[in-house]
């Protein structure tokens, strides 16, 4: 297996990659094909795929601000049961982001995700591989040490129509596994670089940060 970084949608294996998403996500979740040609040619967003002799069978999106000095995994897709991809993906990512933070000259801080919650919201249809059930992908999380950050976390819609997405926690893993909070002053921070490209944002996501914005720090509890 191999992990190769999509520039372009003029790439065959963003071809898969795009197929692949639409099997595995919700349509909602899935960017339209041409869509992604920005997203792609943006040197701060980086996709990946995991090429297992030419059949993409995994794919991952993350960014690292250098200034902030933490990392976003925007999705992982596990494409096929039985085959190490997801920790194959894991391992990759890391070690990426980690030469990014050195030739920074910093040790990455820690990584953003998001996560949806099923105990919460029950019902969300992920393809038919096991390894993307909700719950599955909670549990993995956890193993690789994300914490859930303490606090009702809304998610402006990617639609850009002001809807408020709930049922999703905002986790955050740290590189200090005794760290306890997070300073609200790097997750605002961060919310309001990743959601600048919505101009139509919920008033629930304005009140969020605000909220925050009142707040010294934020607990990190068990996912």
């Amino acid at each position: 297996m191999e992990y190769r970084r999509i520039e372009s949608i003029r790439d065959p294996l963003f071809k898969q990659m795009h197929q692949l998403m639409q099997d595995i996500f919700p349509p909602e979740e899935v960017l339209e094909f041409d869509l992604w040609k920005e997203p792609l040619e943006d040197p701060g967003i980086r996709v990946f795929v995991a090429d297992l002799e030419g059949e993409v069978v995994g794919a991952t999106e993350y960014r690292y601000y250098e200034d902030f000095n933490v990392a976003m995994t925007d999705f992982t897709i596990i494409g096929r049961d039985g085959l190490g991809i997801g920790p194959f993906l894991a391992q990759k990512r890391f070690e990426d982001l980690n030469a990014l933070a050195v030739a920074s000259g910093k040790q990455l801080f820690g990584m953003f995700a998001e996560i949806y919650d099923p105990y919460r919201v029950e019902y969300h249809e992920f393809g038919a591989v096991n390894s993307m059930d909700p719950y599955v992908r909670r549990e993995v999380l956890s193993h690789l040490g994300y914490k859930r950050l303490n606090f009702p976390y809304v998610h402006p819609s990617w639609h850009n129509d002001g809807e408020a997405v709930t049922g999703l926690d905002l986790c955050f893993l740290p590189m200090e596994s005794i760290s306890t909070e997070v300073k609200t002053e790097l997750i605002v921070k961060f919310l309001k670089r990743y959601y600048s490209v919505l101009s139509n944002k919920p008033k629930s996501w304005h009140e969020m940060i605000e909220n925050l914005e009142a707040e010294e720090a934020v607990t990190l509890l068990p996912i």
